[in-house]
């Protein structure tokens, strides 16, 4: 491949990435106007951020086989042209009902593309920097996108309305989608079958549906009931949610038996359990996990505190989060050309202990403080970890699979990432909710004109706890860098 088909090979999928992402920006930094121009019921305030992580969650493990036996740019191209509609659709919702819909259905869309993606950068792109660039082109194109949106969203929320960062989204992936019919390559599938018959019975055969059931089941329940808690804590007691929370983890114990099994008989298994055997791709999906959870949770708890807080603008506060998206740009595209030269054991931890420090800041700033005291500096070490973890990782997981089976390592790792985001958010969320006291049941209610000093301190509180578990949660993966990856040596390297 030329430079230039190389290069439109790895801009196409991050541009979806970064529209998409784009998206949940919007949806984080303009959620208190959305509720209130969709009369959005009480019950389904996190929802619209939520519900898209988990069909996207729910969906990746089915769509990344599907993806290796059908090939990688047929799921790819079906995946942004739905994406795209139902991103629009979002734009149109007239109700908080249907805006929880269409996330929903932009979800599914989403955990089309993104295995497909990884399959394709890693079947065209050579190994070496050109795709290390290319996997650290994916990472930089979602906190990106994320970090973007809440910025210009503050614009052009307060100037055009909330709906306009969607269609603007919807339009800009159409545009990508209609473009990629010529942009990208043609990936052969696994599936040398020319017969639909033939196709289908591949399809049936070699995707480990009840695996890939187990798994999404598992991983949706868990996350729906997370986000029920995080709205209300009191919710944990209703027979309904501690019998699906039983469920959830009664269904994620069952997956490793299910793979056992599987393995056992020699019929094709989803995610081995002999990968975990291996220490630094055991470690890698958890510091992902770890990694995702915290760096939704900064930004969003940030976004809180900044509007709820310190009572500031949505405008403002979109320009209070900017130096993430600059630091996570520079830090994306550094690791992705200089990743092969250092050792991934340090490069982890010491970015992990490096973004430590912006929860830790946030912990114990104080709400008068000028911003540049410290808040501005939490801001610059915010990205540090996610930015450096993504790329290192997708490189280590898409090298435990054989090559055959990329889509799936690209399912395996966003799957580890989805279900971090919906742990992490959903754990400090519970925390702040549990110092903030039984009255407040969603810090988002700080931001009615109403609300009394003393519930304003209480909210200060919870957040400060959210805060602290971020940082115990990044000392931690710092901690499993150092132990997990000290066999792991460079990662990148060009192979002959």
């Amino acid at each position: 491949m030329s430079k230039m088909q190389l290069t439109l090979t790895i801009l196409q999928p991050s541009l979806i990435n970064f529209f998409s992402s784009f998206t949940n920006g919007t949806i984080t930094v303009g959620l208190p106007i959305i509720a209130t121009s969709l009369n959005l019921q009480r019950s389904l305030y996190l929802w619209p951020s939520s519900v898209y992580g988990l069909t996207t969650g729910a969906m990746l493990l089915i769509a990344g086989s599907v993806a290796d036996i059908l090939g990688s740019r047929p799921v790819e191209l079906s995946g942004i042209f739905l994406l795209s509609i139902f991103t629009l659709m979002c734009g149109f919702s007239q109700s908080g009902v249907q805006l929880v819909v269409f996330r929903a259905l932009q979800g599914v869309a989403m955990a089309m593309h993104l295995p497909a993606a990884v399959a394709i950068i890693a079947a065209a792109v050579p190994p070496g920097r050109a795709r290390n660039v290319g996997f650290g082109c994916l990472g930089l194109s979602q906190p990106l996108g994320f970090s973007f949106g809440m910025v210009v969203s503050g614009i052009m929320i307060e100037r055009a309305g909330w709906r306009s960062g969607f269609w603007l989204s919807g339009a800009a992936i159409l545009v990508a989608a209609a473009a990629s019919c010529w942009t990208i390559p043609k990936v052969k599938a696994s599936s040398e079958d020319r017969n639909a018959q033939g196709t289908v019975k591949k399809l049936w055969n070699e995707v480990d549906w009840v695996g890939g059931s187990i798994a999404s089941g598992g991983v949706a329940i868990l996350a729906y009931v997370l986000a029920m808690i995080s709205a209300d804590l009191t919710a944990i007691r209703s027979t309904m949610n501690a019998s699906l929370l039983a469920l959830s983890l009664a269904l994620l114990i069952a997956f490793p038996l299910w793979m056992h099994y599987r393995e056992r008989k020699g019929q094709p298994a989803l995610v081995p359990n002999s990968l975990w055997k291996n220490l630094p791709f055991a470690s890698t999906c958890l510091m992902v996990a770890i990694s995702n959870g915290y760096m939704n949770s900064m930004e969003l708890f940030s976004s809180l505190y900044f509007q709820e807080i310190q009572k500031n603008s949505t405008l403002i506060t979109s320009l209070y989060l900017l130096p993430n998206l600059m630091v996570g740009v520079f830090i994306n595209l550094s690791v992705g050309i200089f990743v092969h030269r250092l050792p991934a054991r340090w490069l982890v931890a010491i970015s992990s202990l490096l973004c430590s420090l912006a929860p830790l800041m946030m912990a114990l700033v104080k709400p008068e403080w000028r911003y540049w005291y410290m808040e501005l500096w939490a801001q610059v070490f915010a990205p540090m970890s996610g930015d450096v973890l993504f790329t290192v990782g997708l490189i280590i997981v898409s090298d435990n699979f054989p090559e055959k089976t990329q889509a799936l390592a690209g399912a395996v790792f966003n799957t580890v990432a989805q279900f971090g985001t919906s742990l992490g958010v959903g754990i400090c969320q519970v925390v702040a909710l549990g110092v903030m006291g039984p009255n407040m049941d969603s810090g988002s209610d700080a931001s009615s004109h109403g609300a009394t000093a003393s519930n304003i301190n209480d909210m200060l509180k919870g957040y400060r706890a959210g805060f602290w578990t971020m940082f115990a949660s990044m000392v931690l993966c710092g901690l499993i860098a150092i132990v997990g990856l000290r066999q792991a040596g460079k990662v990148g390297l060009k192979k002959d």
